[in-house]
């Protein structure tokens, strides 16, 4: 018995098939159960719902015998209806627990305690219940025979027909008369109930059965049949017998196995030629390897070695390693070998000697153990590479990591190495100290952020992380002086870490004298506005010209001024004044020399202001102004300033075009026209100033923004204004070129990234 359950505990188809079965015997019992308890429930509920529709069916029969209390047609009604073969018992009390209907005529007239079965399913309260669901009507017991009983127990209430003078008179205020009680038997309800259990069970053991013996001829077949060959085939394998003709005929996963084992076989085969064939290549490697090879025993004999060594030193079998390396007596001081012996472990070592021709030689050692059966140390092998080579190379990089070196101290920039996550500084050059006045000492280990201003440190972090190029960028020497620098950074390593190498280029002079050829080239626009800036000046003059000569006039002539237009033409004076005022504030701001301020800008905005000095002067002139303007555009990141200056240069430039076109050839009325347009594309923001002069110049789109170039006759142009506009848009990260349309109009197109979103 023990043999046999131990034979079922370690057998893998006994331990499937009782997992199998286990699992479904579980699974049809749980559903033979709630099956049996579903169907049950269910019967009970329709027994319960057809009784208490009896109930109603009765009192609503009865309802009108008891209207005109007629106790025979009560009673015929109650007998013939209790004749049906499942009713046990019909009765109706009164308020008092009498039984004053049944059709059991030895209970009539009979009192029954109030707390009694029937009774207390209302009687439990007090006052006693007026509304009972289903369940609550409904009681279960057992009759004399021993079959079970259903009551259901049906309030009979007082409603207006009752309580009326044409019949016996109950109050208003009552609202029960009394009950009915109807008990059907469930002798036949049970017996039917239990054929179903019976017949579900029998199902369910008949399923069990059924599918188990499936479950066992399949298991017996597909699997314990395959697995028996498969531990032949695998023991034939143990035993070296590759190769065998034995097959399960099966396409399932057992086939696919089967199949698996028979290819592992071939390939253990075929392994096991390769392995004699690796081992005689491994035999003629290590006497044709390129290294010097030999195996020592714990003297230091030689007791092997491979053809290189042979022929690099002539040993002769048993001789010393020392001796025959280096010509010693005694073993070196330094011996890897001597480690591996003592630890185990492969060891490193770097030697030197004298080579047959009497070089001075390199050796790069490392020893291996090699072990008895019994795990103990016998000898150690050790192979030697020659890097004589690699050492001559080290000394030539050395010499030539000194001569870099130098240069990079020598640079006239200076030169930064960054920590590439915490921008420390690790290393600079000696020209920090001629730039910044910081020694290397005191530069050293600090962050170099500390050379921003405080308050745009943390934009240059991000943009010397990401960006190869920064141009512009102020920094604070050690005397507290700003400097502008150009920042390149680039990738590379340092000491076998990832750094940035940066290089700043102080480009404060540079840009000293650029500042100065902006501003001259401020002045040279503003001279070429004097004349738009006197019309614009003549207009609100003339006003209050006119007004001041009215004045004296009427003074002169001791006359009085109406009240309404001596205020009139005062607020007229006044407005002139402002204009005024207002035109030679935007001349002075516009002449001023400023430093370069980015902010985030309108163009909308600067575009209006750079019109407003030309409005008067170009309508006298009979060129009429298009504007093509986006009012949702986002803003830029420029200097509002010179931006105004380089739109002040396009729209005097369009204005020259037209009139220079104009006096060239005859232009019909209304073809005088300059269009200012801006829009969004993308992430871009683009501005067009558009003349209809004579257009570009076939061949001069790509020389038109260098400095001192010009279309213009001597005399009428210095060729700077273009070019000046042109290194502001791109100080602003911008971009402009000049193109000329289809119709053969010039259109200069100045774009700008986006800065946000208003």
């Amino acid at each position: 018995m023990f043999k046999l359950f131990k034979h079922l505990r370690i057998n893998l188809v006994s331990k499937l098939i009782l997992s199998v079965g286990l699992t479904l015997l579980l699974s049809i019992s749980t559903w033979a159960y709630f099956n049996i308890k579903y169907q049950t429930e269910k019967v009970m509920k329709d027994i319960m719902e057809g009784t208490d529709r009896l109930s109603n069916t009765i009192i609503l029969g009865a309802h009108y015998a008891m209207m005109i209390n007629s106790r025979n047609d009560i009673n015929h009604i109650i007998n013939n209806i209790s004749k049906q073969k499942e009713i046990d018992t019909i009765r109706i009390y009164n308020k008092k627990g009498q039984i004053k209907f049944s059709n059991r005529a030895s209970e009539l007239e009979v009192t029954t305690n109030i707390k009694a079965e029937a009774c207390d399913v209302c009687h439990r309260s007090d006052p006693p219940l007026s509304e009972l669901s289903l369940v609550q009507k409904a009681r279960i017991f057992h009759s004399s025979q021993g079959h079970r009983l259903l009551g259901i127990i049906s309030p009979i209430r007082n409603n207006t027909g009752c309580s009326s003078d044409s019949c016996h008179v109950h109050p208003e205020g009552k609202k029960i008369l009394g009950a009915l009680d109807v008990v059907v038997s469930l002798k036949e309800i049970d017996e039917e109930i239990s054929f179903l259990e019976n017949g579900i069970i029998v199902l369910a053991v008949f399923a069990f059965l059924f599918t188990s013996a499936i479950i066992f001829i399949f298991v017996l077949k597909f699997v314990n049949q395959p697995i028996k060959k498969l531990i032949s085939t695998t023991d034939l394998i143990a035993k070296g017998e590759y190769s065998n003709d034995m097959d399960i005929n099966q396409n399932d996963e057992m086939g696919q196995l089967f199949t698996a084992i028979n290819k592992m076989g071939t390939r253990i085969a075929e392994k096991q030629v390769a392995l004699k064939k690796q081992r005689d290549e491994y035999q003629n490697l290590f006497e044709l390897v390129p290294c010097l090879i030999t195996i020592q025993d714990r003297d230091y004999r030689l007791i092997g070695y491979n053809k290189e060594f042979a022929e690099t030193f002539n040993p002769n079998p048993n001789d010393f390693c020392y001796c025959v390396y280096k010509q010693r007596d005694e073993k070196c001081k330094i011996c890897p070998v001597e480690k591996t012996f003592k630890d185990g472990l492969s060891h490193y070592g770097e030697e030197t000697g004298l080579s047959k021709g009497g070089t001075r030689t390199y050796w790069l050692a490392r020893t291996s153990p090699i072990l008895d059966a019994h795990g103990e140390i016998t000898a150690v092998m050790e192979v030697c590479l020659d890097i004589t080579r690699m050492k001559q190379l080290e000394e030539r990089l050395e010499k030539s990591e000194k001569k870099y070196y130098a240069i990079f101290n020598n640079i006239p920039n200076a030169v930064f190495v960054l920590d590439v996550n915490t921008l420390e500084i690790l290393d600079c050059n000696k020209s920090v100290t001629d730039v910044y006045g910081y020694e290397k000492d005191e530069i050293t280990k600090r962050s170099f952020l500390d050379l921003f201003l405080d308050e745009e440190r943390d934009h240059y972090a991000f943009k010397i992380i990401t960006s190869a190029y920064v141009n512009q960028a102020k920094h604070v020497n050690k005397n507290g002086k700003t400097l502008f620098v150009a920042i390149r950074i680039s990738p590379s390593e340092y000491l076998g870490q990832k750094v940035l190498l940066v290089t700043t280029s102080d480009i404060t002079k540079r840009l000293d004298a650029e500042h100065q050829l902006i501003h001259a080239g401020k002045m040279a626009t503003l001279g070429e506005m004097a004349t738009g800036i006197a019309h614009e000046l003549n207009q609100p003059l003339s006003v209050i010209k006119t007004a001041s000569n009215f004045f004296i006039k009427k003074f002169d002539e001791n006359n009085t001024i109406d009240k309404d237009l001596l205020y009139n033409m005062l607020e007229m004076i006044d407005r002139n004044v402002d204009r005024s005022a207002k035109i030679i504030n935007h001349m002075r701001q516009f002449a001023r020399k400023s430093d370069v301020v980015l902010g985030k800008v309108q163009v909308n905005e600067v575009l209006g202001r750079a019109f407003e000095i030309f409005s008067q002067q170009l309508k006298s002139r009979g060129i009429d102004v298009v504007w093509d303007i986006d009012e949702k555009l986002p803003r830029v990141m420029v200097d509002p300033s010179r931006l105004e200056q380089v739109f002040i240069n396009l729209i005097l430039n369009a204005r020259d075009a037209i009139e220079e076109n104009r006096v060239s050839s005859e232009t019909p009325l209304g073809t005088k026209k300059i269009t200012l347009k801006t829009k969004l594309v993308g992430e871009t923001v683009v501005v067009e100033v558009t003349d209809t002069g004579a257009g570009l110049p076939e061949g001069i789109s790509d020389k038109i923004f260098e400095p001192f170039f010009t279309t213009k006759e001597v005399g009428k142009g210095t060729g700077l204004g273009l070019s000046i506009s042109y290194g502001i848009i791109k100080d602003c990260g911008g971009d402009i070129k000049a193109t000329t349309n289809e119709k053969g109009e010039t259109c200069f197109r100045l774009t700008f990234p986006v800065e946000d979103v208003k």
